[in-house]
This record gives structure tokens, sequence and C-alpha cells, in this order.
């Protein structure tokens, strides 16, 4: 079905013929009460395309169950979304269905109750903890990639905005995981519906280059044909024989990443050839190239050199007769399996599942990312981190035994080291690539045979490779030797970095109560001492920035006044602009704007030099400054204004009075949208009276644009008022 159909809604009845099909032995009593329990739970819920929700979570429980996952799997999948989205508590779901169930379904479940400081770290948590589930049960994202799949196929419904942060998401974080559990026709789909949302325009000049070669699917039926032939001529009659074109995102990925012509691109066509044996797959690689001219360096060989997924295949591209490239794959029917359906295989070709089934060797890399996660705080680091781990594209070099090492792209000869052993890492001193000494920043590359230069026992790693490093395994390994090896140094460093950014921010704590505000400060953070915390901040265990928003909440709160500023006289001179507002008498001095008014370019403004925060901006007319000019602090308020140049976006709240209707929150989000403003927060709430009240807090230039956002959104059917809050 093509990208921009909408599927078809799933039923009950659709669920039951899929698990019949299966033809596994599913707990059909079991999956109807789940179904029952789900329908009435999500009751008149609608998707915003306008179908009843409950058609969501039976189309996920479709999808796994053509996976071949279990009863369990398919309950959860039915379930998903009643302890995020209904009133249906976690405990409700363990009691009737059974603790496997409950930990599935907890899984999947995103931390909504929970208060993040920013969009970015909610995604980063929510990821964090569905890796968690995941390392102890691999069926938990298997649900959850098949929630995404049937999210993205009927993403239409979604607001323009919605739609481009979803395929955002689905392309940095669920398809590298699809890629990584060996799941490709999953990876492939997701990557497409994500293209298609993100760039609608490349995606349909893809499309038209493959529409417009009418003779193509003829062309490799007759390529299969020959070689099925040729292949039986040769022994090998139990043999099928498969065609591919290459997926819209695969082909984007060349012709946009790599520059390249459609006509460059040898791989656009494929001849899948599946055999019994590996015995099998070699002879037909020698009939293949008998057949028609290799082309050289396109020949990959994933059987003896297995990617980390566990995807085993012979690769060649060749040339056939009338001049066009193709690429042959050869592959038993374990391997294919493998291919489809990755970790899936084991329950779709497995007549039972065992523990280790569920936890193989393919899960580690789930494992070592939490490991390395595990002292980190920072939410933006941790994703990053993440995605970085999960990025489909790998290189794969040789220790100078043959021992096979695969790294992320980018990963440096210091993460070669530490992928070897810690220790190795530890004692590096240099690196040999193919026989040449190189610096270590050489980044590596596919086929390269790389040895590390150790030095004596004692030899430790250096500061600097932290930002080095591509791998968040090596970024671990370094910090743990320095926590353990140079506490003295990490103390030292830490006390020295946090002094600098006390004063940066004007924060100056009264030497008879530093001690024990520090002391404090460590305790907050879970250390048993002062000095735990500077060691940890040495070695980067604790982010500064993290640690310094609550140093700042604390420093407001001592009860030692700060000396009252002396009231500027007139003429005074000018400081240079910081964040578009100059203020009087004062350079370079840190800015913030009030929240309590959300002063905007072209408002009267006036500055209050705060405690440790540097001046804190008000419109004249807040209720704040006029009560404070008028008050004991009245010599800490200083003259502002702003800039001539102001480029920089301002946060403005608004309040829309609205009648309450269907679609109103999607009009408002499409318009906001339509007019490129970034959007922070958005709250809608239903009033009595038939009416509703939408609160949202956008990107704003300057008081002019907010006067023109306003005038749109008042147009807004049913809009009655907007407000500036």
């Amino acid at each position: 079905m093509d990208i921009r159909q909408r599927e078809n809604v799933k039923t009950y009845d659709d669920l039951m013929a899929t698990v019949r099909a299966a033809g596994r032995p599913y707990d059909t009593e079991k999956i109807g009460l789940a179904y029952e329990m789900a329908k009435q739970a999500h009751g008149d819920q609608r998707r915003l395309s306008g179908e009843l929700y409950i058609s969501h979570p039976v189309a996920v429980a479709c999808l796994v169950a053509e996976l071949g996952l279990d009863t369990d799997s398919i309950i959860a999948a039915l379930l998903h979304d009643v302890v995020e989205d209904t009133g249906v508590a976690l405990d409700a779901l363990k009691a009737k269905f059974g603790a496997d169930v409950a930990l599935l379904v907890d899984g999947v479940t995103k931390l909504t109750r929970i208060q993040f400081s920013s969009v970015e770290e909610q995604q980063a948590e929510n990821l964090r903890k569905m890796l968690l589930a995941m390392s102890h049960d691999v069926r938990v994202m298997l649900i959850k990639l098949c929630d995404r799949l049937h999210n993205m196929r009927t993403g239409d419904g979604w607001p323009p905005q919605k739609r481009r942060d979803k395929a955002l998401e689905t392309m940095e974080v669920y398809a590298p995981i699809a890629h990584r559990l060996g799941m490709a026709n999953i990876k492939e789909e997701l990557e497409d519906r994500s293209l298609y949302f993100l760039d609608p325009v490349g995606y349909d000049e893809i499309k038209s280059y493959l529409d417009r070669n009418e003779n193509a699917d003829s062309f490799v039926a007759g390529i299969a044909e020959k070689i099925r032939e040729r292949l039986a001529e040769n022994g090998m009659t139990r043999c099928t024989i498969k065609r591919r074109v290459k997926s819209v995102y695969g082909i984007y990925r060349k012709m946009y990443m790599q520059n390249r012509d459609f006509a460059e691109i040898y791989d656009v066509y494929a001849v899948r050839i599946i055999l019994d044996s590996v015995g099998e797959c070699y002879n037909a690689l020698g009939v293949i190239h008998d057949m028609y001219r290799p082309i050289p360096s396109r020949f990959k060989d994933y059987i003896s050199t297995p990617k980390p997924n566990g995807y085993q295949s012979l690769h060649t591209t060749v040339i056939g007769h009338e001049g066009i490239p193709f690429e042959v794959q050869i592959r038993t029917w374990e391997m294919d399996h493998t291919a489809e359906y990755g970790v899936a295989a084991h329950w779709k070709y497995k007549a039972g599942v065992t523990a280790a089934d569920k936890l193989d060797d393919r899960m580690a890399w789930v494992r070592q990312l939490l490991e390395s996660q595990r002292e980190s705080d920072d939410a933006s680091e941790i994703l990053r981190d993440i995605k970085s781990e999960l990025l489909p594209e790998e290189v794969f070099a040789f220790t100078p035994k043959g021992d096979v090492i695969n790294l992320p792209a980018g990963a440096t000869v210091i993460d070669f080291a530490y992928a070897i052993h810690s220790a190795v890492g530890n004692r590096m001193v240099g690196a040999k690539v193919n026989g040449r000494m190189t610096p270590i920043d050489h980044k590596v590359v596919t086929g390269e045979i790389i040895e590390i230069i150790t030095g004596p026992k004692d030899k430790g790693p250096s500061r600097d490779w932290l930002n080095l490093v591509h791998t968040s395994e090596a970024k671990n390994k370094i910090r743990n030797w320095f926590k353990k090896e140079r506490k003295e140094e990490n103390i030292a460093e830490g006390k020295a970095a946090l002094e600098k950014e006390l004063r940066r921010n004007l924060i100056n704590i009264p030497a008879d109560r530093y001690d024990e505000f520090m002391a404090d400060m460590a305790r907050r953070q879970r250390m048993n001492s002062t000095e735990e915390m500077y060691a940890a901040l040495g070695y980067g265990g604790l982010q500064m920035s993290r640690l310094m928003i609550k140093i700042k909440e604390e420093y407001a709160k001592l009860e030692k006044p700060a000396a009252a500023m002396p009231e500027l006289k007139t003429p005074v001179r000018h400081s240079k602009a910081s964040e578009g507002v100059i203020v009087e008498g004062l350079d370079n001095c840190l800015i913030k704007f009030a929240k309590c008014c959300n002063p905007l370019p072209g408002d009267a403004i006036v500055g209050f030099v705060t405690r440790g925060f540097g001046v804190s901006i008000h419109k004249r007319d807040c209720a704040n400054a006029k009560a404070g000019l008028e008050g004991p602090d009245a010599p800490r308020w200083v003259r502002a204004h702003w800039a001539e140049d102001v480029k920089e976006s301002f946060k403005s709240s608004l309040e829309l009075s609205a009648i309450d209707r269907e679609g109103l929150m999607m009009d408002v989000t499409t318009l906001i949208a339509e007019m490129r403003l970034p959007c922070y927060s958005m709250a809608a709430r239903r009033l009595r009276d038939g009416r509703a009240a939408v609160s949202l807090t956008i990107g704003i230039n300057n008081t002019e644009h907010l006067n023109s956002v306003i005038a749109r959104l008042r147009k807004v059917r049913g809009v009655t008022s907007v407000q500036r809050v």
C-alpha cells in the first residue's frame, strides 16, 4: 500500500483472523478478555483522524501477531495505552493477566506523570525506561516498534508539526533500534514513512524515478529465471529466488547524502537467492560470477562476518548483459528468517521460547548502553549517546590476530582499544593502522587492521580523550579510570571548575557559610562529602550545569542581604547589548527575562539587580516592578532599554478564550505551525459554560510580531479573545 493511503481500521475479527493464520497455540479466550477490557477503558476516545481509539491497539496487536509473538505479547499490545491514557491501574492488569503482561505494558508506557524540565529530558527518560525493560525482555521493544509503525502509517491525521517531530524521532531512534534488532522490513517502512513527512518533495521525486522504470520488474524477473536455470544445471534445484527493489529512503540517502545520480546507484534492483546450506551459498556465488561480470569492491561476505544484529548473507553487485547493474543476495532459509524478522524470528519460527531467547547475545548492546549511562544525570547527554549508539552506520576493523571489532561510524582508534578491553585502552600510547603509525584521533574505516601499542601498567588515559572518543562505552571507561586512580586530581580540578563557574555567575557565598553551603549541595546530589562532589565534577560523573541550577536556588535563599546597589546617576555610560538588552551602567552582565511579565522588544523595560542571577528584566508597567521601585530595594532597580538590532526569539504566553468544539486545538496548532512559530507549551481546559480556554507559550520577535500573531489567532473559528499574559 502506498504511504499516502490510510491504513484500513482493524477490528477484533481482523485480529482473530491474524491469530488463526499464525497457526500457533494462542489463548484466544484470554485475548478476548483483554480486548473487552481495552474497549471498555478507551470508551468513546477517538484518534485525531476520527476513528475510535480502540482501533489503534487492535491494529498493534495484529502486527504483534504477524511477528509470531506469544499470547502475553498480544494482550500487552491490546492494553499498551490503558495505563497511560485511561484510569486503569497497572496492578489491575497484573491481577487479571499476570506479572508478565503487566511488565510488558509498564515497559511500553511513557512517563507522563513526572514533570520534566524539557521535552528532550522527557524523551531521554522514556527511552531509557524502555531500554531498561527491553534489557530484561525484548518483547517490550517489539511491541513498541509495532505501536510506532501503526502510528506512522496513520500519521496523516496529526498536525504538521507533530508529523515532523514524530518522523524525526522515528528516524533517529526507532528505525535504528529496529535495525539493531535485525528487523529489516519494519526498519525500512519506518524510514520511508518518516521521509514522507520530513521531505515529501524528495520522497515524491524518488518514487517518480522508480515508477518511470516500467520495464524494471520484467527485467528483474528475466534475470531471476536465468539464474534459476543455471543453478538447477549445477545441482541446486531446491532454491527460492525473490526480487527486491531498494527502499525509497535507501535511495534517498545515496542520492542526497552522497550526492549521487539515480543512475549511479547500483543496488536499486536486487535478486535474493535462498538455499538450504552455507556450502550451496558459496557455490551459487561462483555460478553468479561466472554468469555476470562482478563490479570490483562490491562484494561483501556477511556469512563469515555477520553484522552485530545477526544479519548474514552474501552480497555481490554484477552487471547484466543489458548493461544494467543489479545486486544479488545469497543466504540460507534461517538467515532469511533472521534478516526479515530479527529477534522476532525466535518466536515466529520456534515451537517454544526459552528465557535465553528473550535475552540473547544480541541484547548485549542494550546492557552496555545502560551501564555506560548509569552515573550520568544529564538528559541531553544521555539522549545524544543513545542516538549515537543506535546509528545504523557501522564500521568493521580487525585486530592483528584477525578478530573482528565493530564500532559505530565515527569511532576512533581509542574507541577500538577500549572495545578490545578497558586495560588495553587505559595503557594505549599509540596505534598502527595497516602497519603504519597513525594519530590517536584517526577514525576507523571498515577493513582496516589496527594494532594498539600499549605502555606500562601504570599508564593511564588522558582527559582530552573524552573529547575524542565516540562511543559511550569508551567515555564511561575513561571516567571510571579517573574516578578510581586520580581522586586527588579530580577533587582539585572539580573544585577549581566550580569556583570559576561561581565567579562567572556573580555568586559570592560568604566565607563563614561556604563549607556548610557546599556540604548541603553534596547531600542534595547524594554524595557522602564535599570532596566526593568535587571529584565527581572532576571526572565528569556530575554535570556542572545541573549542579549550578541547585546552587542558584539555594543561594537566593541565603539570609544575609546583599549590599544595596547605589542609585545610578544621569548621564551614565552605556553597556554593550546582552541578550538584546542594554543595561545602563553595567557591562557584560548576565540577563534574564522575568516570567511574571515576559517582556518583548517594543515594551518599555526596567532592570533589577538580583543576588547571583545577574539582571532581571521587567516591563515598566509590571506590578512587581511598580512595587519594587517604591520599596526598600529601589536602589537595585536600573535603567534598561532594547538594542536596535534585536534578533533573538522571546517567549510570550497567550490565553485564548473560545467556544468549545471538536478540532479547536488542531486548528490552533496548525496555525502556529503555518506561522513557523516555536511552541514551548500548550494546554487546554473545558469551562462550564460550553467554552474552552487554551494557554500557550510561543516564540516571538517583538511586540509588532506578537500583535500580528494575536490578530491571526482571533480569526480561528470559535476564538472570541486572545490576551497576552
